[in-house]
């Protein structure tokens, strides 16, 4: 295995400096509340408007989208909704008579409240509205909470439609670590998020980590990451227009290459800056391919498979021979874009799979947003006086197995209790003196 290409970025260094700062905001919206919420508004975007988004204000951002906008985002719109709705179907409640007297089932409930993070800034992120918002409501959360920043003046237009297509029945117009903590503590009116959910920059994702156990969260979505598979067969062009495309998502967004042809790696090297010249997006793709772009060369596509899945990329594409043993045996990474018709570009926008998905190696032990993440699979069971005889009895026997006498005891009673008859080997003196 050689790199052609690694990082020069220290990345645990900047993250360090990340949690200090949103620990210290955090700290002080618990103490401050919307007061604070109101000064780090007008500190980090100059907002100093409302923050919930008015009925006529959204429907005069909503009057400036076009038709062919509106269209484009209901085709993406009805993808996600489709998709999202055969995986809650895919999941069901049962009940199951397990042993004669004993009924063991799952209910799947719905968090009441969602917290939907949409990023804004550079770009308008109208299809991460899409993605949060509609998978939440095809889980069946009752009340959605969107936050997206505000930029000159108003949420983007064509963010302000995705999210009403979606189902929000609350716009916040407010960005960053004040946005998050605002869903999660209830600020403004809104009712405290459940959940909070939605890609965002490192001081987003950071936030979401340390409030996560006084809610839940999706996963940790930070700085998109890409990684492209690829061997001799791949167009180089087409290979370094990929990485430089999720490049620009910014200049702390990794990009990779793993390939088994040093001809390819070292043509994508010499052709990505070149790319990235004639983008728009030009400055922050070439940023972050100098400081974070990697490309690796491996001697076999199992040595590929297992660098691979050491990074758990976020994004994962292969352009390369035999699609479906890579689809057998890669297992880390967030989504997967199979064959040179696959770009992360369909996933992001309008494919249905969600582009929510786990970043910094998450990959390994988490998939990316799905209904999943909104149900509650709540587990119950009945149990019938004479199932007692053997669970009770089982119950009582782990329990003094274990030193946890009191356990114990609680099955005790009741055999006791429903078969008075028989001789039992314990003493029930301590429960008969409470009669």
């Amino acid at each position: 295995m050689e790199w052609l290409k690694r990082r020069q970025l220290d990345i645990e260094s900047e993250g360090r400096k990340v949690r200090a700062a949103v620990e210290t905001i955090l700290a002080d919206i618990r103490a401050r509340g919307e007061e604070e919420v109101r000064a780090l508004a007008k500190r980090f975007d100059g907002w100093t408007g409302d923050f919930v988004l008015s009925e006529e204000k959204k429907r005069a951002l909503i009057a400036q989208v076009t038709e062919r906008e509106k269209a484009d985002l209901r085709f993406a719109h009805a993808q996600v909704k489709r998709f999202a709705q055969a995986q809650r179907a895919s999941i069901q409640e049962f009940e199951l008579e397990t042993e004669p007297g004993v009924v063991l089932g799952q209910r799947i409930i719905p968090v009441q409240c969602a917290g939907c993070y949409i990023p804004g800034g550079r770009y308008a992120h109208a299809a991460s509205a899409i993605m949060s918002i509609t998978t939440a409501k095809a889980a069946g959360v009752p009340y959605i909470i969107a936050a997206s920043p505000p930029k000159e003046g108003a949420i983007a237009a064509v963010t302000v439609f995705a999210m009403e297509l979606a189902g929000a029945d609350v716009i916040l117009e407010l960005g960053g670590v004040q946005a998050v903590a605002t869903m999660a503590f209830g600020l403004f009116g809104t009712q405290p998020a459940d959940i909070l959910i939605g890609p965002g920059n490192a001081y987003v994702a950071e936030a979401k980590r340390q409030l996560f156990g006084e809610v839940g969260i999706d996963l940790l979505a930070g700085p998109t990451e890409t990684a492209i598979i690829a061997d001799e067969t791949a167009d180089p062009m087409t290979v370094a227009i990929d990485l430089a495309s999720q490049a620009e998502h910014g200049v702390d967004s990794p990009a990779w290459l793993f390939t088994t042809s040093r001809a390819l790696g070292e043509a994508v090297v010499r052709l990505l800056p070149k790319i990235a010249a004639d983008m728009p997006s030009g400055d922050v793709v070439r940023a972050s391919w100098a400081n974070l772009g990697e490309v690796v060369v491996c001697d076999s596509r199992e040595e590929v498979c297992a660098i691979s899945d050491r990074y758990a990329s976020e994004h994962l594409q292969v352009i390369a021979r035999d699609l479906e043993w890579w689809r057998a045996n890669l297992k880390n990474y967030g989504s997967l874009f199979l064959g040179e018709g696959s770009t992360v570009t369909h996933g992001d926008k309008c494919s249905g799979t969600n582009h929510i998905l786990p970043t910094r190696r998450a990959a390994r032990y988490t998939g990316g947003l799905s209904v999943m993440k909104f149900l509650k699979v709540l587990t119950w069971q009945r149990l019938s006086e004479g199932a007692n005889r053997a669970f009770s009895a089982a119950g009582s026997r782990i329990s003094r197995l274990e030193g946890m006498d009191g356990h114990a005891r609680a099955c005790d009673w009741r055999l006791r209790k429903y078969f008075p008859e028989d001789d039992w080997d314990f003493d029930v003196a301590a429960q008969r003196r409470h009669e």
